[in-house]
């Protein structure tokens, strides 16, 4: 029969040898095996809308056509068949559905490049800033309703706008990809989630197979395909497997080690030859939602912060250089080690009155450290960090290593024998892995072995757009990847106890941290001339 297929990923144009007495093989067939043949596959699946417009379209331009496939979990499905001529991008869409944000990233699936990318807010968020609120609120039909349209009226708002901007149709996407953690997964697809807060967190679905848009609500064309990363449990999703997938930890020979912190932690562990995971509460204090300063990452935004050890003076970067209207993650985890280092707090996370000076005043009953004054910032009111923002970040960050510690040790592994750690996420960004490790978030670790990421969510939501193989690569990463459920853990409350000061208890394991003598024993103590 011949024809041959061309084209990087999976868009390929395929020339055919017109069919004649001598080579009767129907169209659809026809095409399909030159696809096998080229992608390669063992069957190319089609739809009856797709051949019902196939025998005019081979003809009309002379059997050499462009094509868009895809591979869901079994399956290999051809999605589109266009004008090879047609100057218009071949597009594909990524998305990371986070709890508090979503990235949305428009490709060029044949040129395998950038057309434009966004951020925006959640929408779910005016229902419950958290995923705990979203699930009981989506424990009726009626409000799981809400919460689905909710977020796809406001991905197709964004779609149209993102396309707009570009010039092209929302018809000519042809593939999108969907990563989010377990709980995000279940609510874009308009699944319960009820039982994945209820022992023995089961979600409805773990591995999801390819979808039409049109089946979800998306305004694309109704036969685009949807591609969303499987789970593996109810706190561990498709956005660790994507970050997985983007970062390569799963292709390495020596011990890798990732951790992903948004809404929750979300940390994999292994080589090659294997994967572990688990996920947990660690990063409400990080993303803005205990601290009253707090926010997401974005201009004005403070996300570095330097204290005088000697003078205490205090001084702050914000994203852009703009006046100061908050603190994103890094910016907190900043000062408070920037605090600890200055002997302003101590191993408790409590403050040192006599250290920190006028800028530990009363308002409204307690006690709140000045980090940026009422004439400097943006609002025009003071930025102030309170104990129990404090005590917030505490609990964090003593989640955060337990998990870490917990993950290791059950894989019967040392911090000491990772040798590239990979630190994902908007917050994991632009972390200084100085500041965590002085109070004892991560490991003290070689500094060379951190690798900082980015969003690996999206990235690897545009990568498996990209790549023949990458949904392939993700499903093996899947199935050899072991779970580990946290909530189940006996050791774990104890261990976190142990987490709970600067850097820990056990300071041995932090021999790059000093620990700075205090200048005043009462921590509890007013500040002398506090007003």
């Amino acid at each position: 029969m011949g024809g041959k297929a061309v084209g990087p990923g999976w868009v390929l144009t395929v020339d055919l040898p017109p069919p004649s007495l001598n080579n009767n093989t129907a169209d659809a067939d026809r095409l399909a095996d030159a696809l096998k043949q080229a992608l390669p596959a063992d069957a190319v699946c089609m739809d009856l809308p797709l051949i019902r417009a196939l025998p005019q379209k081979l003809r009309k331009h002379h059997f050499r056509v462009r094509c868009v496939v895809f591979k869901g979990l079994n399956e290999t499905v051809l999605t589109a068949v266009l004008d090879p001529e047609d100057p218009m991008p071949v597009a594909g869409l990524a998305l990371d559905i986070g709890t508090t944000t979503i990235f949305m990233r428009l490709v060029d699936l044949e040129a395998q490049t950038l057309l434009r990318e966004i951020a925006f807010s959640n929408p779910q968020g005016r229902i419950g800033p958290d995923v705990l609120t979203r699930i009981l609120y989506a424990e009726t039909d009626e409000g799981l309703f809400e919460l689905n349209r909710l977020l796809m009226e406001t991905l197709n708002r964004h779609i149209n706008d993102l396309c707009a901007q570009c010039g092209i149709e929302t018809h000519r996407i042809f593939l999108v990809s969907v990563a989010g953690n377990t709980a995000m997964t279940h609510l874009f697809l308009g699944l319960c989630p009820r039982h994945l807060i209820r022992e023995p967190y089961i979600p409805a679905v773990n591995r999801i197979p390819l979808l039409f848009a049109g089946n979800l609500g998306l305004g694309l064309h109704p036969e685009t395909r949807v591609y969303v990363f499987p789970n593996i449990g109810s706190y561990f999703g498709g956005d660790l497997f994507a970050g997985i997938f983007f970062s390569g930890l799963h292709e390495k020979d020596s011990l890798s080690l990732l951790v992903d912190v948004g809404t929750n932690a979300e940390v994999v562990l292994g080589t090659r030859e294997w994967l572990m995971a688990c996920a947990g509460a660690a990063g409400p204090a990080l993303e803005g939602g205990v601290t009253r300063m707090g926010m997401p990452a974005g201009p004005g935004v403070i996300d570095k912060v330097t204290i005088d050890s000697k003078a205490r003076r205090v001084s702050v970067r914000t994203i852009g250089n703009h006046p100061p209207k908050g603190i994103c993650g890094s910016g907190l985890i900043d000062l408070a080690a920037q605090l600890f280092r200055a002997g302003m707090i101590d191993i408790q996370g409590k403050w040192i009155p006599a250290a920190c000076g006028k800028r530990l005043v009363e308002q409204d009953g307690e006690w709140r450290f000045v980090l940026v004054p009422a004439r400097e910032t943006a609002g025009g009111g003071d930025l102030t960090l309170t104990q129990a923002d404090l005590d917030s970040l505490m609990r964090s960050k003593a989640a955060m290593y337990t998990i870490l510690e917990t993950l290791t040790r059950a894989a019967g592994v040392s911090f000491e024998e990772i040798d590239a750690f990979y630190v994902a996420g908007t917050f994991g960004s632009v972390i200084d892995p100085e500041s965590a490790i002085t109070l004892g978030m991560l490991p003290d670790l070689p500094r060379d072995r951190f690798h900082v990421l980015g969003n690996s969510a999206i990235g690897g939501a545009v990568r498996v757009l990209f790549s023949r193989e990458g949904t392939g690569r993700v499903a093996a990463i899947r199935d050899r990847t072991t779970y580990l459920e946290l909530n189940v853990n006996p050791d774990f409350m104890n261990r976190f106890s142990a987490a709970k000061f600067i850097p820990h208890t056990d300071i041995s394991r932090f021999p790059s941290v000093t620990i700075p003598s205090s200048p005043h024993p009462l921590a509890s103590a007013p500040p002398e001339g506090a007003s």
